[in-house]
């Protein structure tokens, strides 16, 4: 049996989170493991945090102002840590990824394959929602550069869909990026540290409610300060 942190980091996903935390708890049913959802409240402006809360099993970490994603996440893993996790799984609150596909990603943690195990939308084909036109050219461009930077091929690199085991819980506690988008990044982080990487075939969904904070007019520019952002970290010492 496996202690497992499923972090969630929110912004403003009132319209989602019942809904994913309802999915989690029926998925968690098919399971001998143990399944603990924490949602990390990103000082959301809307009520994300009281319908977190009022949905039993549910811990939620309120961040006194709003810090990024990044830190959202390290808020989570290092939860994990202190509550001595076998794993910990990392999805969005605004119900893209299924819970249904946990143990998937699991799986080649526990076979000692690799230590973080990533979902992808693109390994293969008529894998659900794989986002816009634009935003699949941005993750293209991003692959061909983590490629070069990690000389291993990640066709999702933006998938925020990830696994990690109790080594990767230890590096990224005092390492995740506390970048905006910080997932590139923390590929080449990964890799210059010995962090070994596996993908594994998902579906995505699309957002049901609320809306993504990426738009058409900031795409280009998030995805030039993620590409910059993968160049430092791979020519820094850590």
């Amino acid at each position: 049996m496996s202690k497992i942190i499923i972090i969630i980091p929110c912004y403003n996903e009132e319209g989602n989170i019942k809904e994913l935390l309802e999915e989690i708890k029926n998925t968690s049913k098919n399971t001998t493991d143990i399944w603990q959802p924490v949602v990390i409240n990103d000082c959301s402006t809307d009520n994300t945090s009281v319908e977190a809360s009022n949905f039993k099993g549910t811990i939620v970490l309120n961040l006194p102002v709003n810090l990024g994603i990044g830190s959202a996440v390290q808020t989570g893993l290092l939860f994990a840590k202190k509550n001595n996790a076998d794993y910990a799984i990392k999805l969005d609150g605004d119900g893209q990824h299924n819970p249904e596909e946990i143990n998937s990603l699991i799986t080649p943690l526990a076979e000692k394959k690799a230590d973080i195990s990533i979902g992808s939308r693109f390994i293969e084909k008529n894998n659900g929602y794989r986002s816009s036109f634009l935003r699949r050219i941005g993750i293209k461009i991003i692959e061909f550069v983590c490629r070069i930077l990690i000389k291993e091929r990640i066709t999702d690199p933006t998938s925020g869909f990830r696994a990690y085991n109790k080594k990767a819980i230890e590096f990224m506690c005092e390492n995740y990026p506390s970048f905006d988008y910080p997932e590139p990044e923390e590929l080449v982080l990964s890799a210059k540290n010995d962090i070994k990487l596996i993908e594994i075939p998902v579906k995505m969904r699309e957002r049901k409610r609320g809306k993504s904070s990426i738009t058409f007019y900031n795409s280009f520019y998030y995805m030039l300060k993620v590409i910059l952002a993968m160049v430092i970290t791979a020519l820094r010492k850590v």
